[in-house]
């Protein structure tokens, strides 16, 4: 495994030191096209998919996908968890999962005389949360708080998760039946919202092949070896705040996400989480492409997934058939990008 360092070059550095820095962002855009590559030899088309979830990853942020059953969500999981060796834990949320079956509980051994902490399956690296909405509110409530502090509670001590540590809860966008929506407050708290559709002809072709003839898991087992370890990626997620990020593309981010609060298309608007959110998801878009500063391009391809989840579509619009990306594409090219 290559070895990527974060140190900030001296001021009198040696000539050497820019070339030397260059390097440090290519490589890091090196490994990370190794993992995407990999990921998608298993999760077959659904490229977009992996990129925004390793863009997610990169920034430490959390991830709400929706797609119906069956296209691979947990596979992108495993998948992922086994490129840079980290671990993978599944909930399957339903209507009678307690928060104490999540975060974990202390239980008294009477002959010692002492509690024993038992830790739930949220110490993790990577959590999929199977249908995040069947659980009451109070569960989702104790999963919503481990992703916002990175820490447990139990019995009075706090248990920090282990790093790195990303949620991917699943939602069905069909079967709402028996559901509990999450409020508001709780959808703000996941970096991007990725929509999983399903594949086209060629893709789906490819993957009943693969599926059928058991070459996925013989893949998954072939690529047991990770290309990068946590610490490694933990470094690789220090880089992106050192992504450079000119004034004007920083103002670009923030027009559009104050655009939300000016249109009348929109009955709920993004709030300055979202301008936070789409700066950081843009900056881990330009390493996942190996360079060290901000293009406005990298502004655009993160709007959308990191404020759908923020708005809601006025009723107009809804009897009109038109969803969130709708508006926010509009609302895109409504705001001048700058020229850099």
């Amino acid at each position: 495994m290559s070895d990527i360092t974060t140190s900030e070059t001296p001021v009198h550095a040696p000539v050497n030191a820019e070339a030397q820095t260059a390097s440090q962002w290519q490589q890091a855009g090196t490994l990370l096209e190794q993992l995407r590559t990999r990921i998608n030899r298993v999760v077959i088309g659904q490229q977009a998919v992996v990129d925004q979830v390793l863009i997610a990853l990169l920034a430490g942020g959390h991830v709400l996908l929706e797609g119906v059953p069956g296209l691979g969500k947990t596979l992108l999981v495993r998948s992922l968890a086994r490129g840079f060796g980290g671990e993978f834990r599944r909930i399957q949320f339903t209507p009678d999962l307690m928060p104490a079956d999540v975060t974990g509980h202390a239980i008294f051994h009477m002959g010692e005389s002492r509690f024993e902490v038992r830790r739930g399956p949220v110490f993790t690296n990577l959590l999929l949360a199977d249908e995040i909405n069947r659980a009451p509110a109070k569960t989702q409530a104790a999963l919503l708080e481990v992703m916002q502090e990175q820490q447990v509670t139990i019995d009075g001590e706090a248990h920090p998760t282990p790093r790195p540590f990303m949620v991917l809860a699943t939602q069905n966008p069909i079967e709402q039946e028996g559901t509990y929506p999450l409020p508001e407050a709780e959808l703000d708290r996941f970096l991007l919202k990725v929509l999983i559709d399903f594949p086209s002809q060629a893709a789906e072709e490819q993957l009943a092949a693969a599926a059928s003839s058991g070459r996925i898991e013989r893949q998954l087992q072939q690529d047991a070896e990770p290309i990068l370890g946590t610490e490694q990626l933990q470094r690789l997620q220090a880089l992106v705040p050192q992504v450079e990020l000119d004034q004007q593309v920083l103002g670009y981010a923030v027009r559009l996400v104050r655009a939300t609060r000016e249109s009348s298309q929109l009955r709920r608007s993004a709030g300055p989480r979202a301008s936070i959110g789409l700066i950081l998801a843009a900056r881990a878009h330009a390493l996942m492409q190996g360079r060290e500063f901000v293009l406005p391009d990298d502004i655009k391809a993160m709007a959308i997934p990191v404020m759908r989840h923020r708005v809601a579509v006025s009723p107009e619009m809804e009897i009109d058939g038109q969803t969130a990306d709708n508006v926010l594409a509009q609302i895109i090219e409504s705001v001048e990008a700058p020229r850099l």
